[in-house]
């Protein structure tokens, strides 16, 4: 009976789930919130501070260079998640973090705090609807994941060729598009996630990597919400 103490499983469709899971989830959601908070006061920061934003957007240089920074951590953390340690994985989500709050500075200068405040707002009650509904779903969402993948290649494609276009109506409409993805993918990554997490025997370091791996998903598909709906609201209330 010594297994049964210490650990408890409990029987559910997709399988079962380990003692450790409430507390790997927890850290998912503290994690990514904790992440947000960085990149809020980064972001917040560098727009009242002339000086950093004449360096990072007075520069082509120091400002793509920043973006390929962004692209190459994503990439690194997701790859190599499994040979990181732990701390290192979680200094590198931090870094991503803040360097993505210098990008998202740019925001301070386009639309007003209140409508930042506003769209924050909605955005993070339409990410824990959809993480809830994700979390608890017992279907089996494979199918919905590979076509928001596709919609999300998509997104991506029309997003480049409206760059040479500079079709108002386009944008409007990739920017639906893409809360309508994200949404989609913030609902499915949850689910994933639980999945994942749920079959990890303890809260070990490995599991905690994982459990950041998650985060960074989430995370993700938070920014890209607030940003597709800033474009919407923003927009509107510009006009």
């Amino acid at each position: 009976m010594e297994k049964d103490e210490l650990y408890r499983m409990i029987d559910e469709r997709e399988g079962f789930v380990s003692l450790a899971f409430p507390t790997l989830m927890r850290k998912v959601y503290l994690w990514m919130a904790f992440a947000l908070v960085i990149t809020g006061i980064v972001a917040f920061g560098v727009a009242n501070t002339p000086s950093l934003a004449y360096m990072i957007f007075g520069s082509k240089v120091a400002f793509w260079g920043i973006i390929i920074a962004e692209f190459a951590l994503v990439w690194y953390i997701s790859a190599r998640i499994g040979r990181l340690s732990l701390s290192t994985a979680t200094v590198l989500f931090v870094l991503y973090s803040a360097l993505n709050g210098a990008v998202l500075s740019i925001i301070f200068f386009a639309y007003s705090t209140t409508v930042i405040t506003k769209v924050f707002l909605i955005t993070a009650g339409t990410f824990s609807i959809m993480a809830f509904i994700g979390y608890q779903t017992k279907s089996d969402l494979t199918s919905l994941g590979k076509m928001l993948f596709m919609a999300l290649i998509g997104l991506i494609v029309a997003t480049g060729v409206n760059l040479f276009m500079h079709s108002s109506t386009m944008d409007m409409l990739i920017c639906y598009a893409g809360v309508i993805i994200f949404v989609g993918l913030t609902a499915y990554d949850s689910h994933v996630i639980k999945g994942m997490l749920a079959e990890c025997a303890d809260d070990g370091e490995d599991a905690q990597k994982l459990a950041i791996l998650g985060s960074l998903t989430l995370y993700l598909d938070f920014i890209n919400l607030f940003l597709y709906l800033l474009r919407i609201f923003g927009g509107r209330s510009n006009d």
